[in-house]
């Protein structure tokens, strides 16, 4: 496979055609939901609401959808980009001017690439879907085929949609949704925004911060800014993620120079959503289970800025790689790592995924109610998970930034469900929100990507930041493609 090379004078090329004007200064009175978004981030990342103003959004419209999609996805996508501007301004003494183009935040939120000549596999698998039950509905994940297998030994039927319908049909949704997840499962009972608020997991969730942040004390001194030619050159990034939050998180990363090395475990795949996430990494394959596997991936933290991992709470703990391992390896990490259904409560370790996400906490009915639908109705797009993972960049970089000034590492957890709790608080969008102009040929940049599946086009990137243009130095490979090793060498 040829990699194409995406050097920074091409990145000035594409920034340079996605022009952006009629630009919208940040208001920090303005309480509009493009505005609240934006400061709940920024808050909880740590940072300073003085550097809010550095920040632009540019044109009009929005995703149609029963909540505020298309202004989470411009506040978190902006968050990201005002962090990176911030640790800019470490080594440049000024904070450069961020701006964020409406339209193509609101389509990074939902895909990326585009193929030529090619067409990515089907997103979702035979049975996967939402059904209705004897008292509601309940939505069934099951993409891996073990997950697949979970459900259908409860459900007791072929791998057939009309089957499934038909033995969903028998069942009441919190029964079924509990009999799934006991067979290690992953599926949603449909609830409202108020039963959820109710629920004993919305509970614990509902009260707990949008990032749990900690830092703690390395022997280590402040670190002197390194000069780069982009803005996490030098970073060195261990992905341990898989669909969807903490690969858009990394994808990001590697958009502003960091070098990501994203871990998976043999014989797994993600056919539906590797292409689109894996952009401006590299992918190897190791066996946690084994002492040599653990061993290969503990060398790797060790010379690591950035853990980034979407594990269940519990499983790294399990494989002996709790948070006080990581620490002893890496005083100094800049450590971030992803939940379903939060950190606390009776569900902090279930298994879920975006899609649950919105059943569970209110959104798949508040869509329906909204809309006027006669079934779950949920976000155009995987919009909790991307606004996740613009929200773990954001925790990173500035967990950068602080360890440039005191030489300190830092754990930062967020989850899907207290994402869900911040699109809701936002209320409903008008349903004559005025829509984003339809996509055109010029919303892609010049450059073929040679991606591992195929020659393909990416959108222009949704931020341009001064002086420093959001690139990818790789395309986007096939898993398992490169070996477990850094590629750069240490200083």
């Amino acid at each position: 496979m040829t990699f194409v090379s995406w050097e920074p004078t091409s990145a000035i090329r594409l920034q340079s055609r996605c022009t952006m004007n009629k630009y919208t200064s940040i208001d920090k009175q303005d309480n509009s939901p493009f505005n609240v978004y934006l400061r709940d981030i920024w808050t909880a990342a740590g940072g300073d609401p003085d550097f809010l103003p550095h920040l632009s959004q540019t044109g009009s419209g929005s995703l149609p959808s029963a909540f505020h999609v298309s202004d989470l996805a411009n506040a978190a996508i902006g968050a990201a980009s005002l962090a990176v501007a911030e640790l800019i301004s470490l080594r440049a003494g000024a904070v450069p001017p961020v701006v964020i183009d409406r339209r193509l935040a609101s389509f990074w939120f939902q895909t990326s690439l585009r193929p030529q000549g090619w067409s990515m596999p089907p997103q979702w698998d035979a049975v996967a879907g939402d059904y209705e039950t004897a008292d509601g509905w309940i939505r069934l994940h099951t993409n891996a085929p073990h997950h697949r297998d979970a459900a259908m030994s409860v459900l007791k039927t072929a791998i057939d949609r009309n089957a499934v319908a038909n033995a969903v049909a028998e069942w009441e949704s919190d029964p079924l949704e509990a009999a799934i997840v006991a067979a290690n499962g992953c599926a949603a009972s449909m609830r409202t925004i108020d039963e959820w608020g109710d629920h004993p997991q919305g509970l614990a969730v509902n009260s707990e911060p949008l990032l749990h942040r900690t830092g703690f004390a390395a022997d280590a001194r402040p670190r002197r800014p390194i000069p780069a030619h982009r803005p996490l050159e030098g970073v060195r990034v261990l992905d341990l993620t898989r669909i969807l939050a903490g690969p858009v998180a990394t994808r990001f990363l590697a958009g502003f120079g960091a070098e990501v090395l994203r871990i998976d475990p043999y014989g797994w795949e993600e056919p539906g959503t590797v292409p689109e996430v894996v952009l401006g990494k590299r992918c190897a394959r190791l066996d946690l289970k084994s002492r040599d596997g653990m061993h290969v991936l503990e060398t790797l933290l060790s010379e690591a800025d950035v853990f980034v991992h979407g594990y269940r709470p519990d499983a790294l703990a399990r494989l002996g790689l709790d948070a006080a391992r990581r620490r002893a390896i890496k005083p100094d990490l800049i450590d971030v790592s992803l939940a379903a259904y939060g950190w606390t409560g009776p569900w902090r370790v279930r298994r879920g995924f975006d899609s649950l996400i919105q059943m569970s906490t209110g959104i798949a009915d508040g869509g329906m109610r909204v809309l006027q639908k006669d079934r779950p109705t949920p976000l155009p797009g995987q919009a909790i998970d991307h606004a996740t993972g613009y929200l773990m960049a954001s925790a990173a970089i500035r967990g950068l930034t602080e360890r440039q000034k005191t030489g300190h590492g830092s754990e930062a957890r967020a989850s899907l469900a207290r994402t869900a709790k911040l699109l809701i608080s936002g209320g409903s969008q008008s349903i004559d929100a005025p829509r984003l102009a339809a996509e055109s040929e010029a919303d892609l940049a010049d450059a073929i990507e040679q991606t591992g599946w195929g020659p393909a086009k990416r959108l222009c990137p949704p931020v341009t930041i001064d002086g420093a243009p959001m690139a990818w130095d790789l395309p986007a490979p096939l898993l398992g493609s490169s070996p477990a090793a850094w590629s750069t060498v240490d200083a």
